[in-house]
């Protein structure tokens, strides 16, 4: 199915991630969006790591998802899998955030998640993967939200994000 995706001439502001088989095509980020992942892009350090938008990220079923915030370690020989993926919710993406792609991206292994929520001016902190939860799919073990405005340490990176910034959908 990979292939399909592939060989489709996807326009200029839209972003095709395949899901569980499904190819699902959505509209570029907005304003909101655009401007949240770049406060989390400066607050990242260059130096060590890579902090890319528009990066196809492999994961469990299949799945090819494309974060909004993909963060790879520089200078790692192969960055196949990426340190932290961020997703910015949209009035149309909160159930593929808060559960598709929390999923796909534990199963993926990849050690933090998080989900920007300008809806409920929230952050949700995922850490820890593990590919058997209680549940019996694949989950993070940690989860901590804060609230807009409040500092959001991930140790993982070595940096506390500020989200003091972060703006709410008008």
């Amino acid at each position: 199915m990979w292939g399909v995706l592939e060989s489709l001439e996807i326009p200029e502001g839209v972003r095709a991630e395949l899901i569980f088989g499904e190819i699902l095509l959505s509209l570029s980020s907005d304003l909101t969006t655009n401007l949240i992942v770049e406060s989390l892009i400066h607050q990242i350090p260059a130096e060590r790591w890579h902090r890319w938008t528009r990066q196809d990220v492999s994961c469990g079923g299949g799945s090819r998802l494309q974060p909004d915030l993909v963060v790879f370690e520089r200078g790692a020989a192969e960055a196949t899998v990426p340190v932290a993926t961020v997703e910015v919710v949209s009035k149309t993406s909160a159930l593929r955030d808060y559960r598709t792609k929390r999923e796909l991206y534990a199963e993926g292994t990849i050690p933090v998640y998080l989900i920007v929520d300008p809806i409920k001016a929230v952050c949700v902190l995922l850490t820890e993967p593990t590919r058997a939860s209680a549940s019996g799919l694949p989950d993070y073990v940690s989860e901590r939200t804060t609230k807009f405005g409040e500092p959001i340490p991930v140790h993982l990176l070595g940096v506390t994000l500020d989200t003091s910034e972060f703006q709410t959908y008008a």
